[in-house]
């Protein structure tokens, strides 16, 4: 794997089963690991524990050397304070302590209390401040003595993939596995997902193979992972490799879901070619008594609308509202584009009414689909009523393309003047005027016999170095 170097897994010298506790090094100094003032400990145990939360910190801040809290003191008093996590959590936000031992310690008591977002935004911070492998060390070192959870190094390697730093979540897994511990299987997809993000699919299922490639496994992978697997080779335009992926869910004896068949009917859909097994898998998924969702509905629609079959993308608009499934702006827009390819301006219109009653908005290139059918068919003042009322909602801005259709299906009309205003609105928005605005002018022009202005346009068009009008 190109980008996830093969680091060679470490003796876990620093584990040992998760090692002793930290509690018997070291002196009170600006060492982090240094022996702690006992009475400073235990004076402010006692003073978090048995104050009240508005007057505590000020009696805390009194007791305080004048340097403020000591690093070493910060994991006692945590350790002290780890069957009261919140109070524990608070304290250590108050420390201001940002050393590496005290990050971990606050992680192991947020992780022993199931506190999983708390310890996951205190591994991210220590991640971000202390970039060093010496994070997971620390953190395996202090593990026996706060008591923690296992899932805290799930939630390190976690907070290395947030950080982009999947070389070191890698050797993180690599080096748990070395002692028969596995990640959890939320971890390990989040693990294939981030690879198959930076580095491609193939980085993906070669991380997969790792993981889960031996034949004598604790932890099988489940239909969430073999999914991650399928979407990374889509969007990699490798659907054609879907095949491998099915054999290991066969072989795992993983069933696939309905997220498994939205994906393996995109890949299929997309392709246009390929109705026919989008078919096959449609059926194969009722004869598993799978119900399709939105997504695989629409995937399913949008297949029929690429290849033109609008009856049968229309009989599955019916089935998914017969069966309760809300249509989506997303339908509604494979559907109006499937009309405007056959050249039925009249349902794609019809669509277009009923997702604007519905209370969702057309993309710009919907919009462009539909003015396009319009002009061809010489309904360009509609057009322009279509364009005008986008445009009244946020967010819309209209295309090149909108415009071009437009002046186009003017000038084909011979009304010039509307589609020089709508020219002037065009170079207004940033467009220039192409070769194709000059062309509809041009015959705008010729049209009405005025061989002045074609003369002077065809001269604007060579000066712009565009190919003049024969």
């Amino acid at each position: 794997m190109a980008a996830i170097s093969r680091l060679k897994p470490k003796p876990l010298l620093s584990l040992r089963s998760f090692c002793p506790s930290i509690s018997s090094s070291s002196q009170h100094s600006s060492d982090p690991e240094a022996e702690p003032d006992e009475t400073l400990v235990s004076t402010s145990i006692s003073i978090l524990k048995e104050h009240r939360s508005r007057s505590r910190w000020s009696q805390l801040k009194a007791v305080l050397p004048p340097g403020g809290i000591p690093p070493s003191a910060t994991v006692r008093i945590l350790s002290g304070l780890r069957n009261r996590p919140h109070l524990a959590l608070s304290f250590f936000h108050f420390s201001r302590c940002r050393d590496l031992l005290s990050f971990c310690a606050a992680a192991h008591v947020a992780a022993r209390s199931r506190l999983r977002p708390a310890a996951l935004s205190l591994l991210r911070s220590a991640v971000r401040l202390h970039d060093s492998p010496a994070i997971f060390e620390t953190l395996a070192k202090t593990y026996r003595s706060f008591d923690s959870a296992p899932f805290v190094f799930d939630l390190l390697i976690l907070a290395y993939l947030d950080a982009k730093k999947i070389d070191r979540a890698v050797h993180i897994v690599r080096l748990l596995r070395s002692r028969g511990i596995h990640p959890l299987l939320p971890t390990s997809n989040s693990l294939i997902r981030s690879a198959s993000k930076l580095n491609g699919s193939d980085a993906g299922l070669e991380l997969y193979r790792e993981l889960f490639g031996s034949d004598n496994l604790r932890v099988s992978p489940n239909v969430q992972i073999f999914n991650t697997l399928l979407l990374a080779m889509y969007q990699d335009g490798q659907s054609d490799r879907v095949d491998e992926i099915r054999v290991e869910m066969e072989r795992f004896r993983v069933d696939p879901n309905v997220f498994t068949y939205s994906v393996l009917l995109a890949g299929v859909c997309d392709d246009g070619t390929r109705i026919r097994e989008a078919r096959e898998l449609w059926e194969e998924m009722a004869g598993r008594g799978i119900k399709p969702d939105i997504m695989a509905f629409n995937t399913m629609i949008n297949g029929y609308c690429e290849t033109g079959e609008m009856e049968k993308a229309e009989e599955l608009y019916r089935d998914m509202v017969f069966d309760e499934i809300e249509p989506t702006c997303t339908t509604y827009e494979h559907l109006i584009r499937g009309h405007c390819k056959v050249g039925d301006l009249e349902s794609a219109m019809m669509v277009y009414t009923d997702m604007k009653t519905k209370g969702f908005s057309a993309g710009v290139e919907v919009v462009d689909k539909v003015l396009d059918e319009m002009c061809k068919r010489g309904r360009v003042d509609e057009g322009l009523v279509v364009l005008r009322e986008e445009m009244k909602r946020e967010g819309f801005s209209p295309s090149r393309r909108s415009y071009e259709a437009l002046i186009g299906g003017f000038c084909d009309r011979g009304e010039m003047e509307k589609a020089a205003k709508l020219q002037a609105e065009m170079a207004g928005k940033g467009f220039a005027a192409d070769e194709k605005v000059y062309v509809a002018f041009v015959e705008g022009y010729r049209k009405m016999g005025d061989e002045e202005k074609v003369l002077r346009l065809c001269d604007e068009m060579n000066q712009l170095g565009m190919e003049k009008e024969r």
